[in-house]
């Protein structure tokens, strides 16, 4: 699969960490206290003050601040990013315009996460273009960004990704009957997002390959 856009995706990666950092800064610092026969008073009194932590921000501030901590924790969508906001009731004119300063300086980028995001998939759950194109639109994604982004896995890596899925599959499928192997190895290229015609190509290919006696 190539690697489009290493400048975006790299700057991307640098701008989350910055996040990160500035997120860890805005943290409250926790007080110390003297023990005391009433600490569980004094825990109570904690958790109180950590949850009064925005009290005082303005609408921008709180929404910086909880813009600042989701990416402090991975990369996410403007669509997401809204969502949450909007969730903790912030205002519309103020998540906008706190969006789409991040948006400006690079911290939020549609592109570059469905780029990460495509590769990330692939790698690590063997994800076919279909479902891809699920997930990132579940995500927020616009279509155009999402056919950039899956253009990236080209027919020979797909179907190289379903052959290593089936292979390791097959392994604990020894001594079943060839008709069930078929159908649970079906059944899995299916969810992953395999069109019928290659599934059903790698699977007699990867079958038809094993000693006898690994199939009925």
């Amino acid at each position: 699969m190539s690697n489009p856009n290493p400048d975006r995706l790299e700057a991307a990666r640098q701008a989350l960490a910055q996040a990160e950092q500035v997120a860890r800064a805005d943290q409250p610092r926790p007080e110390s206290h003297e023990p005391s026969s009433s600490g569980s008073s004094d825990r109570r009194a904690g958790r109180g003050r950590q949850g009064n932590a925005s009290e005082g921000l303005s609408p921008g501030q709180q929404a910086r601040q909880i813009v600042l901590r989701q990416l402090a924790v991975g990369p996410r969508t403007r669509h997401q990013l809204a969502t949450k906001l909007a969730d903790k009731d912030i205002p519309n004119d103020a998540a906008k315009s706190v969006l789409d300063r991040m948006t400006e300086v690079g911290l939020i980028d549609d592109e570059a996460f469905a780029h990460m995001f495509v590769r990330s998939q692939v790698d690590s759950r063997g994800l076919a273009p279909m479902a891809l194109r699920h997930e990132l639109r579940k995500k927020g994604v616009s279509d155009d960004l999402i056919s950039l982004a899956v253009g990236e896995v080209e027919p020979d890596d797909q179907r190289a990704t379903a052959q290593a899925l089936v292979d390791k599959k097959l392994r604990t499928m020894h001594g079943l009957e060839r008709v069930v192997q078929t159908r649970r190895l079906a059944g899995l290229l299916a969810r992953k997002g395999y069109p019928a015609g290659l599934s059903y190509e790698v699977i007699r290919e990867a079958i038809d390959a094993l000693p006898p006696g690994a199939s009925l």
